[in-house]
């Protein structure tokens, strides 16, 4: 179903706990089999006819077939009240449909602009943070995306920040080990779905975006992916990689043995140059094809962490698959230190033309 009701695409899919958003600047030399077309399924069905196979359980095909759905938006604590925005402890629920599970709830931090909203009674703006990497065992709620949220609702914007499953107040997913990132995208999208359905909120359904950083951008990215018309548009700062294997090089093969690894997969997967298609499978950039949403990308050209060579492959990946998308350059580092409040100004332009008043 297209349009922004849209409401399948995503999944408590079980996927290994990829990238990291901290590790050492220089990628060791890849294992990742050679990069896809980004237009690709591995789930299409072939000329003859012949029906689509099941894509594999862990996948990015298997979050779009999915069918979740969020909601029941509670807030809670006041934790802040400015002149320009009040904001909000808040839990809502993540749930997939007819998977046998029960619901879980997430928690988050919620901004709200103080004042009746925009005129003709159609409700605020909204955009739905992702965060980057912060181990789940230290990260407070509300944690890697303060400032953004502050900015977005001081000038105009209800914005919600995600914890994901498994960290602060969210409830622990007990697949952790093998279902962490696809989950945290199906939590984001719940929330998307949330903030429409909310008594207490009010939100234009059709005006919701999606804005994460470093792994957040990478949850972003799958969730646009998987579910194309949810929003009206996404943003994705200093982004890990769309092809998970270059994460796993990067990020979690300088810190162990090979060996080591290997048996951290328990035998369920290989190592990038060992299971290809898995791999594949659980990026996004082979899926780029479905994006139906505006993307802006920002980096910083010093970024030591995710290296800007990334953002550029992505951004082409994108322009190649016939998404509309836009790359902007920072004289900055991955945190966004000096250039952040120009590549906030530059997010809310971007914002408030895709979601016009």
């Amino acid at each position: 179903m297209a349009g922004p009701w849209r409401r399948g695409a995503a999944a408590l899919a079980m996927l290994p706990l990829l990238a990291a958003c901290t590790g050492s600047p220089e990628s060791p030399p890849s294992t990742s089999a050679p990069e896809p077309s980004p237009t690709s399924s591995p789930a299409s069905p072939s000329a003859q006819g012949t029906p689509a196979e099941k894509p594999d359980p862990i996948s990015v095909a298997a979050l779009a077939e999915a069918d979740l759905t969020g909601g029941d938006l509670r807030l809670g604590t006041v934790r802040e009240r400015t002149p320009a925005y009040t904001s909000y402890d808040v839990t809502f629920a993540s749930t997939t449909a007819g998977a046998g599970t029960a619901p879980l709830r997430i928690s988050g931090v919620l901004d709200v602009p103080t004042g009746r909203g925009p005129l003709g009674g159609q409700g605020w703006p909204a955009v739905v943070l992702a965060h980057g990497y912060i181990d789940p065992a230290t990260y407070v709620r509300g944690q890697g995306m303060t400032r953004e949220r502050g900015f977005l609702a001081q000038r105009g914007f209800v914005a919600l920040h995600v914890d994901y499953r498994n960290h602060a107040e969210s409830t622990d997913d007990p697949r952790i080990e093998t279902a962490v990132r696809l989950g945290y995208s199906a939590d984001v999208v719940a929330a998307v779905h949330a903030l429409r359905e909310s008594g207490d909120v009010r939100v234009d359904p059709d005006r919701i975006a999606l804005f994460g950083r470093s792994m957040g951008s990478g949850v972003v990215l799958k969730a646009l992916a998987a579910d194309p018309g949810l929003v009206a548009a996404g943003v994705a700062w200093a982004s890990v990689s769309s092809l998970e294997g270059q994460n796993f090089d990067h990020f979690q093969r300088p810190d162990a043995p090979v060996a080591q690894l290997r048996a951290g997969f328990r035998g369920r997967h290989g190592l990038p140059g060992d299971d290809p298609e898995f791999w594949r499978g659980v990026s996004s950039r082979p899926a780029f094809g479905d994006i139906t949403e505006p993307v802006l990308l920002a980096h910083g050209r010093f970024d030591d962490t995710c290296p800007p060579r990334w953002a550029r492959a992505t951004q082409r990946a994108l322009t190649r698959a016939g998404v509309d998308s836009t790359l902007e350059w920072y004289d900055d580092g991955h945190a966004f230190g000096p250039a952040f409040v120009a590549a906030m100004d530059r997010t809310v332009r971007f914002l408030r033309v895709e979601m016009p008043a």
